[in-house]
């Protein structure tokens, strides 16, 4: 244990050495960090925290006493990965590199871990086979590594989580005699710590991605130490649950994204933290709400990796999922309530009613034998969408068809048929059954009456001529 406070100790004072000398050095050539819509900051403040970290790091583990760096061979294998997140980072710190050249850095960074024998190698004592073993390794670093660089929105969030997750990790090595994890994560408390006294709010500097991707990055590899001595798949969960916030916030932007039609890449402000923001937390306020959840979660991950058996992890799954689910419903996103009521309230049912509806509808337009039975048909049509009253403004003059009362408030839609020819329908806005595809009505509508009328100009031109 001594030794292993000499190494975290070490990192400390390196760090809290390093970082305001990083600092000032990158803010007397003004390369800063610049306010913008989505930054909360209101000056410029340099973003090169990662520069000392890594350091700190670095120098611990290569410095550390004898037998320190022969107890955690693991160490070795993520260094040059960890390198070269870092200088990927640290690039785009200073050149804003596009969201494809960052992700193309950490998968070369993750091959590099995982043919330095560092990978996930078993699930649960279950050997994994080499064509899903670096995919899923690869997933798991990228996963990491930007899930702790999407959370770094406010002063000390990232750093904070990552101290959170790191700890956890490290407790719950020594809780199982896991040396090389417990080398290799607590040297990384210390740089933290060292680094956090000038990134809590008002910070002096920040992590940039080069800190904030390399530490999802070192997180990730510890997952992966830990589940190489994991005896069960439940006991997996320890890194998921440290991890638990970043990972959280990370799935509910993809989900987010993917329910608006958005590109996964899409920087916005409906972030986790932006979220607490919106609901009336200043910015240090939801910081230590965050740091609370966290704990929480660090706490559960602890007890899952007890020797208490399955019924604590079961415990710390209900635990979580149950304050997750509040902790998501409190943050209001809409897009979610609106995904859920039309999931189980009865949305789904009531659009597919309608699209089959209008489905039929099209079917017996496009077979109506003339003009009179089209507008016959599209009267019972229109009825059975829940419409209150359907017009047609022709050339032969107007007919109008009252379908169900109409109560205000009401709406009207038009559909031009022809330059000349229209039709008009109805509804009442309270009317949850007239939640159809209106677009599609008029598409369909005007199509199958251009359609007919076009096959009625034969016709016309032949009896014309007779």
């Amino acid at each position: 244990m001594g030794e292993l406070l000499w190494m975290a100790g070490k990192a400390f004072l390196i760090a809290i050495v390093l970082t305001p000398i990083v600092r000032d050095i990158f803010r007397s050539y003004n390369m800063v960090d610049r306010p913008g819509k989505r930054k909360i900051h209101a000056y410029p403040i340099p973003r090169v925290g990662g520069i000392a970290i890594a350091i700190a790091y670095g120098v611990a583990l290569l410095t550390a006493p004898s037998g320190g760096a022969a107890a955690a061979p693991s160490v070795w294998k993520l260094l040059p990965g960890a390198t070269l997140v870092f200088l990927t980072g640290l690039l785009d710190d200073f050149f804003t590199l596009k969201p494809v050249f960052k992700i193309a850095g950490v998968v070369v960074a993750a091959s590099l871990v995982f043919f330095s024998g560092l990978h996930i190698g078993d699930l649960a004592g279950q050997p994994v086979a080499v064509w899903l073993d670096y995919p899923l390794t690869v997933f798991w670093l990228l996963l990491t590594a930007n899930a702790l660089n999407l959370i770094d929105g406010l002063d000390g969030l990232c750093a904070g989580m990552g101290l959170v997750a790191t700890l956890t990790l490290f407790a719950a090595a020594m809780l199982r005699h896991n040396l090389p994890l417990a080398h290799a994560t607590f040297p990384l408390v210390g740089a933290l710590l060292g680094f956090l006294i000038y990134n809590i709010n008002p910070a002096t500097v920040f992590l940039g991605d080069s800190g904030a991707l390399l530490i999802g990055f070192l997180l990730g590899c510890y997952g992966m130490i830990w589940t190489q001595k994991a005896s069960t798949l439940l006991s997996m969960l320890v890194p998921l649950l440290a991890l638990s916030i970043p990972l959280l916030d990370v799935s509910l932007s993809v989900l987010r994204r993917l329910l608006r039609n958005q590109p996964i890449f899409t920087a916005d402000r409906r972030h986790i933290h932006h979220r607490l923001l919106d609901r009336g937390f200043s910015a240090r306020q939801a910081v230590w709400v965050l740091y609370l959840f966290a704990t929480l979660a660090a706490a559960l991950a602890l007890l899952a990796s007890s020797r208490l058996g399955g019924k604590s992890q079961i415990v710390a799954i209900v635990v979580f999922c149950v304050a997750a689910g509040i902790g998501i419903r409190q943050l209001r996103y809409w897009e979610f309530d609106i995904a859920g009521q039309f999931l189980f309230g009865g949305g789904l049912k009531r659009a597919l009613d309608g699209r089959l509806r209008l489905e039929r509808l099209t079917w017996e337009l496009e077979r109506a034998s003339d003009e009179r039975n089209w507008w016959a048909t599209l009267v019972e049509g229109a009825r059975g969408l829940g419409m209150s009253e359907i017009r047609w403004i022709g050339l032969d003059g107007e007919r109008a068809e009252t379908l169900a009362p109409l109560t205000a408030p009401a709406w009207t839609f038009r559909v031009s048929l022809t330059d000349v020819e229209s039709i008009e329908v109805s509804g009442a806005v309270r009317d949850a059954s007239s939640s159809f595809d209106l677009m599609g009505f008029a598409e369909n509508a005007r199509r199958t009456f251009q359609a007919r009328r076009a096959a009625a100009q034969p016709e016309i031109a032949v009896t014309a001529k007779s």
